[in-house]
C-alpha cells in the first residue's frame, strides 16, 4: 500500500531528491571519484522516481503549488521521462564503458532527465519555456558530446538551429498568450473566461506557433533532418532521444488543448502530421541501417501521435506516446544484436491457409466497422477503425494464418486474445488516471479528416502498386527519393570516424 503524503511534502521530497541525483552527477565528474561509483549514482536516481510514482498514485485533483501545477498527467510524464532516464543509464554503465566522456554522459543525462521532469510539473509558462529550452540545450550537448567527431559537431548543429526555432516559437506563443489573457499561471492562462477575451487571430496566431513547436522536436516533415542527422550519437542517447524527448509535442499540445477548437492550426497539424507518416513509413521501409530505419518509424508514429493530437484524442496520444517511447527504447538498447539472418519468408501456396487469411480479414473488416459504427460523428474514430482493421489482419496473418498445424493455430489465438485484454486493460487504466486531467477539445470538421484518411489511403495504395511493380520507373524513382530523404547530408558522413586516427596517433607518439 501505498504512503499518502500531502501533495506540497511529495513537492519538497520529490526536488529534495532530483536535487541529490544533480550533485551525485556533477561529484561523479571529478576524476578522483572511482568509476564504480556509477552504481551508488543509478541507485540515487531511483529515488525521485520512487516519488513520482507516489504522486501519480496519490493525486486526486489538479493543483497549484507555487510555479507547479500538479495532476495525474504531470506526475504520469514525470514518472516516465524518469524512468527511461533510469533505463537507459543503467544500461549505459557497461554499453559506455572506456568512452572518452563515460563521466560527462551520466552528469549530462541526468540533468537531462531532470530538466524534462521539471518540464512536465510547470505551472508557469516563463519556467515552462525556460524548462523548455534547457531540456534541448542539453539533447544539444549530448549530441555534441564527441566535439572531436566531424559528423557529430554537424548533426548538433543541424539540431541547434531547429531546437532554436522550436524554442523562439514557444516563447513567442507564451508571451502572446499571456498579453492577451492578463496571466502568466497556466491553469488561469487556459481558463474559459480568459480564453474568451482571445479573438480569431490571436487564438490562431498562438496555435500556429505552438504548432511550429511541436512538430520540431518530434522530426515532423520538413523539420526530420535533424533527427535524420543524429544517428550519429551513441546508442543511448538515441534511444532517449526517441522515447522520451522527440514525443514532448505531444504532451505540450495535451497541455494546451483548450487553445484548440479544431480551426486552421488543427488542420494544418492534421496535414503536415499525415504527410509525415507517409514520409517516415517509406523511410524505414527502404533504410539498410539499422538506426535509420527507427528513425524512420519513429517519424511515422509521431506523426500518428500528432493526428491523434489535432482530433482530440488527447489521452490515446499520451497513451501512444508512453507506449512507443518504451518500445522505441527497447529497439536501440538493443540495435547492437541487430544483424540476422535473412532466410525466405514462408509463401503462402496452400488452399487452407488462404481461407484462414481472408477469414482474418473479414474479421477485422467486421470489427473495424463495428467500432466506427459506434461513434460515427467522431473523426478520430474513423481512422482508429482503419488502424483496427489494418493491425487485425496483419496480427492474424502473422499469428494464425501462417502458423502450422491447429496447435499453432491455437496458440496464435490465444496470444492475440491475451495481447487484447492487455491492451484494453491499460487503456482503462489511463484513462481512469487521465479522463479528469486531460481536456477533450473540438475536433476538426468531419470533411478534412475524410480528406485525411483518403491521403493516407492513397499513399498505402500507390506504394502498394508501386512494390508490386518493381521493374517500373516509378518504383526506382520512389525508392530512391526515399533513400536520399532519409539519408544524412553528405558532409555529415565519414567512411570512417576521423578523429580516431588522431588518438592512434598520439597513442603511437607516446
Amino acid at each position: 500500500m501505498l504512503v499518502s503524503l500531502s501533495t506540497s511534502s511529495l513537492l519538497i521530497l520529490f526536488f529534495t531528491l532530483l536535487i541529490a541525483s544533480g550533485i551525485s552527477g556533477l561529484l561523479f565528474l571529478h576524476p578522483r571519484v572511482p568509476l564504480r561509483y556509477v552504481r551508488i549514482h543509478i541507485g540515487i536516481l531511483a529515488l525521485p522516481l520512487l516519488v513520482s510514482l507516489l504522486g501519480l498514485f496519490n493525486t486526486s485533483a489538479n493543483e497549484n503549488v507555487g510555479p507547479w501545477y500538479l495532476d495525474s498527467l504531470a506526475w504520469l510524464m514525470v514518472f516516465f521521462v524518469l524512468a527511461i532516464g533510469l533505463i537507459i543509464q543503467r544500461f549505459s554503465v557497461r554499453y559506455l564503458m572506456g568512452d572518452r566522456s563515460y563521466r560527462k554522459y551520466f552528469t549530462l543525462f541526468t540533468f537531462t532527465t531532470g530538466i524534462a521532469s521539471i518540464l512536465w510539473l510547470s505551472g508557469d509558462m516563463r519556467l515552462l519555456v525556460i524548462a523548455w529550452g534547457v531540456t534541448f540545450a542539453g539533447l544539444y550537448v549530448l549530441i555534441k558530446l564527441n566535439s572531436g567527431w566531424k559528423v557529430a559537431s554537424e548533426a548538433a548543429k543541424v539540431s541547434g538551429r531547429l531546437f532554436t526555432i522550436s524554442w523562439l516559437s514557444l516563447v513567442f506563443a507564451m508571451i502572446w498568450l499571456s498579453q492577451a489573457t492578463g496571466y502568466w499561471q497556466l491553469s488561469l492562462a487556459l481558463a474559459n473566461d480568459s480564453l474568451a477575451q482571445l479573438g480569431a487571430w490571436d487564438r490562431t496566431g498562438i496555435n500556429l506557433l505552438i504548432v511550429l513547436a511541436v512538430i520540431i522536436p518530434a522530426a515532423q516533415w520538413p523539420f526530420q533532418r535533424w533527427l535524420m542527422e543524429s544517428a550519429v550519437v551513441p546508442t543511448p542517447v538515441s534511444a532517449f532521444m526517441h522515447a522520451g524527448l522527440v514525443n514532448a509535442g505531444g504532451i505540450m499540445l495535451t497541455r494546451f488543448s483548450p487553445l484548440f477548437t479544431g480551426e486552421i492550426a488543427s488542420i494544418v497539424l492534421l496535414v503536415i502530421a499525415s504527410i509525415s507518416v507517409l514520409i517516415g513509413s517509406g523511410i524505414s521501409l527502404v533504410q539498410v541501417d539499422y538506426k535509420r530505419q527507427l528513425i524512420g518509424s519513429t517519424m511515422g508514429q509521431m506523426g500518428f501521435m500528432l493526428i491523434q493530437c489535432a482530433l482530440g484524442a488527447y489521452i490515446a496520444a499520451i497513451i501512444h506516446l508512453i507506449l512507443h517511447g518504451l518500445f522505441k527504447a527497447t529497439l536501440f538498447l538493443q540495435a547492437g544484436s541487430a544483424v540476422r539472418r535473412y532466410e525466405l519468408s514462408p509463401r503462402v501456396t496452400n488452399r487452407s491457409s488462404q481461407l484462414w487469411i481472408m477469414a482474418g480479414r473479414a474479421l477485422a473488416l467486421f470489427t473495424g466497422v463495428t467500432y466506427w459504427i459506434m461513434a460515427p460523428l467522431e473523426g478520430y474514430q474513423l481512422i482508429s477503425a482503419l488502424i483496427l482493421v489494418w493491425s487485425l489482419s496483419v496480427a492474424w496473418t502473422q499469428l494464425v494464418a501462417f502458423s502450422q498445424g491447429i496447435i499453432g493455430k491455437i496458440v496464435g489465438l490465444s496470444f492475440l486474445g491475451g495481447a487484447a485484454v492487455v491492451y484494453f486493460m491499460m487503456h482503462s487504466l489511463f484513462y481512469e488516471w487521465l479522463s479528469t486531467t486531460v481536456y477533450q477539445s473540438v475536433q476538426p470538421p468531419i470533411s478534412v479528416v475524410i480528406v485525411v484518411v483518403c491521403l493516407l489511403l492513397v499513399g498505402i495504395a500507390v506504394g502498394a502498386w508501386v512494390s508490386r511493380n518493381r521493374s517500373s520507373s516509378a518504383y526506382a524513382v520512389l525508392y530512391l527519393w526515399l533513400v536520399r530523404f532519409g539519408e544524412a547530408k553528405p558532409k555529415s558522413v565519414e567512411s570512417h570516424p576521423n578523429y580516431l586516427n588522431n588518438i592512434y596517433l598520439k597513442g603511437g607518439n607516446q
